[in-house]
C-alpha cells in the first residue's frame, strides 16, 4: 500500500499528520508521492476562506494527476464543513477530529486498507515508523495537548477541535522518551491551546510542570516549545527556559493587534502594556532569544488610528520575525456580527506594511547575531542547520543530517 499524506496548516495538524503516518508504516505502508499513491490522506485547515480553498484545490489536483487515487480527508474543515468536500472527486471517508486519532483504524475496518501482512509487516513502533528523515523530517512535533475554551471572536477553531484535552503528563514523558530513542534531537511541544495544558486533568499538572520535566531531560535534545498565548508565558516559565539548555530561546507569542480597543472586540485577554513587558522580561533573561508573533489586518471596526497604533508598537519592539494574516471572516464566530467592516484594498496595504516592517526586523536580528557562536542541528540536505534561536543557516561543508553542530554565525 502506498500511500501520501498532505498537511495543511498549524503545527498540531503536523503533528497528527506524523502519528498518522507511523500508523499506516506499522501496517506495512510505503510512504509514495501523491501522483503515485493508492491511499492520499488531506489534513486540513480552516482558520481562513483561503485554507478551505487550499483543501479543494489540493484534492483536485491530486486527483487530476492519479485518477484512481483514494482520498480520506481529516483536520479542521472536514469537520467544520464536511458537506463541502463530500462531492469533491474521488473522497472515500471524511474524519472528523474528534476521530482523526482513530482514523487509521477506522479505514482499516472497513477494508479501505491493504493489510501489513500481506506487504510483510510493519516496522514496529521504534523502526523507521519514528526515524528522523522520515518524510523529510529531522525535528519531530509532539501533540500534547488539542482544543481551545478561549473564544477569541474571531477564531473557528474551538468548534472544530473542541474543548481542551491533555495528555496526560506521564504519557508525554513516555513519547519523549521514545522519540529519543529513536534518534530524534530536537522536539517541537505543541497544542491547540498549550498554555492551558494539564487544566482539564485536574490533578494539578500545568504547563509549567510539563517545561521543568523537559528542561531537566537527561539526555542531548533540544525541545522548541510551540505557539504560547501571552497571558501563558508567565515568569516562572521564561525564567525556567532561560536557566536551561534543553529549551529554545524561541518564543512565538501571538500579539494578534497593537491596540487595545480591537483587543478587546477580539477578547484577547491582555493589553498592549502587558505583551510590552513580557517581551522585554524575555528579553532581558535571554539576549539572544527569537521572539515571533502572529498579526491579523482588517479586523472589523479597525480604524486608522488602530492600525496606527500597531504600526507603532511593533516598530519599537525587539520581534525576530512577523506572521501576516488578513482577517477572514468565519461564518459561526462572534466576529462575523461585527460591524465596521474593512475593505480589501486597505486590507492589503495594511498587510504589506507590516510584512515589509517584519522583513526589516527578521534582518535586523539576523545582523544582530553575526559573530556569535551556537549549537545547531543540520538539517536538510546537510548543508544548512538551525539553531536554539530558530536561524537557519548555510553551511561552508556539508555534514550528516540530525548532527549538533558548532556554527559561527
Amino acid at each position: 500500500m502506498k500511500y501520501s499524506i498532505v498537511t495543511f496548516g498549524c503545527r498540531v495538524n503536523q503533528a497528527d499528520s506524523f502519528a498518522i503516518e507511523e500508523a499506516l508504516r506499522r501496517r506495512g505502508g510505503v510512504d509514495a508521492p501523491a501522483e503515485d499513491a493508492d491511499l492520499v490522506i488531506v489534513n486540513s485547515c480552516s482558520v481562513t476562506a483561503t485554507a478551505d480553498q487550499g483543501t479543494r484545490q489540493t484534492i483536485r489536483r491530486i486527483v487530476r494527476s492519479n485518477p484512481t487515487v483514494k482520498v480520506v480527508v481529516t483536520g479542521c474543515y472536514a469537520t467544520r464543513r464536511p458537506d463541502d468536500i463530500r462531492g469533491l472527486p474521488n473522497v472515500v471517508r471524511i474524519v472528523a477530529n474528534d476521530d482523526k486519532e482513530a482514523l487509521v483504524d477506522l479505514l482499516e475496518a472497513e477494508g479501505e486498507l491493504t493489510t501489513a501482512e500481506r506487504f510483510g509487516g510493519g516496522d514496529g513502533p521504534c523502526g523507521v515508523t519514528l526515524a528522523p528523515g522520515v518524510a523529510g523530517r529531522t525535528a519531530l512535533t509532539l501533540r500534547v495537548q488539542t482544543g481551545c475554551d478561549q473564544q477569541c471572536s474571531y477564531c473557528i477553531i474551538p468548534s472544530t477541535r473542541g474543548t481542551g484535552r491533555s495528555r496526560p503528563l506521564a504519557d508525554v514523558v513516555s513519547d519523549v522518551r521514545r522519540t529519543v530513542d529513536a534518534g530524534y534531537r530536537e522536539i517541537i511541544i505543541t497544542g491547540v491551546h498549550l498554555g492551558s495544558y494539564g487544566r482539564d486533568l485536574r490533578d494539578g499538572t500545568t504547563l509549567l510542570h510539563l517545561v521543568r520535566a523537559l528542561a531537566e531531560w537527561p539526555d542531548d535534545v533540544l525541545f522548541r516549545i510551540s505557539s504560547l498565548e501571552p497571558m501563558d508565558c508567565t515568569p516562572e516559565i521564561v525564567e525556567r527556559c532561560a536557566r536551561s539548555p534543553r529549551i529554545a530561546p524561541h518564543f512565538h507569542l501571538p500579539l494578534q493587534h497593537g491596540s487595545d480597543e480591537v483587543l478587546e472586540a477580539m477578547r484577547r485577554p491582555y493589553t498592549v502594556a502587558f505583551y510590552r513587558e513580557l517581551v522585554g522580561r524575555i528579553r532581558a533573561a535571554m539576549a539572544h532569544a527569537s521572539i515571533g508573533t502572529d498579526l491579523i489586518v482588517g479586523f472589523p471596526g479597525e480604524r486608522d488610528t488602530h492600525f496606527a497604533e500597531m504600526v507603532s508598537l511593533v516598530e519599537s519592539l525587539p520581534m525576530s520575525y512577523l506572521h501576516v494574516f488578513p482577517y477572514s471572516d468565519r461564518p459561526g464566530t462572534a466576529a462575523t456580527r461585527l460591524s465596521g467592516r474593512v475593505d480589501g484594498n486597505t486590507i492589503r496595504d495594511r498587510g504589506r506594511v507590516l510584512r515589509a516592517i517584519g522583513a526589516a526586523k527578521a534582518a535586523t536580528f539576523r545582523a544582530s547575531q553575526a559573530g556569535c557562536e551556537m549549537r545547531a542541528l543540520t538539517v536538510d540536505d546537510g548543508w544548512s542547520a538551525v539553531t536554539g534561536n530558530y536561524l537557519k543557516v548555510r553551511l561552508e561543508a556539508a555534514r550528516p543530517r540530525n548532527t549538533w553542530i558548532t556554527v559561527r554565525l
